[in-house]
């Protein structure tokens, strides 16, 4: 899978998030403190996990991007995304976005959810452009610093 943008010449190609996209993963959280703390030990324990979906985004052989989710039964959850920040805005997370999404509807989900910090009102309308509506608050979700999470919510129709 390829996704070209109109900002970056170059197409990103979406593959299978390996063991050994696990540092990259990691370092690519160490510059996106808004997105959801992992280590790399963590990162390589959840690719173990049943029902879990997991891609990269890379050129020139490079991991620009991830995105990880897991399906339980009929429905999935994203629990991260993060693309480093020269990347951003060029088309990478929304198409690990897109893919993700197209796997969980080819795996029968009915609905994907996904949590985000309040304050992050970049993502909060980068998920809502992409179908994504809020469905709720958590108080005191996130920590380093305290945060509520805003769940969003999009159905997937076969």
């Amino acid at each position: 899978m390829a996704a070209k943008t109109k900002r970056d010449p170059v197409a990103a190609m979406i593959r299978t998030f390996g063991e050994a996209h696990a540092a990259a993963a990691a370092e690519i959280l160490r510059g996106s403190p808004e997105a959801a703390q992992w280590t790399e030990w963590g990162i390589r324990e959840l690719l173990g996990w049943r029902g879990v979906l997991a891609l990269v985004s890379e050129d020139e052989n490079k991991v620009n991007a991830f995105i990880i989710g897991r399906q339980v039964a009929d429905e999935a959850e994203i629990l991260n995304l993060a693309v480093i920040l020269p990347k951003r805005r060029r088309g990478e997370g929304a198409g690990l976005l897109k893919a993700a999404l197209e796997e969980f509807r080819a795996r029968h989900v009915s609905r994907v959810f996904l949590e985000v910090r309040e304050s992050n009102e970049s993502a909060i309308a980068f998920y809502a452009g992409h179908g994504f509506s809020k469905t709720g608050r958590r108080a005191g979700y996130y920590h380093d610093p305290e945060e509520a999470a805003i769940v969003m919510e999009i159905k997937l129709v076969a």
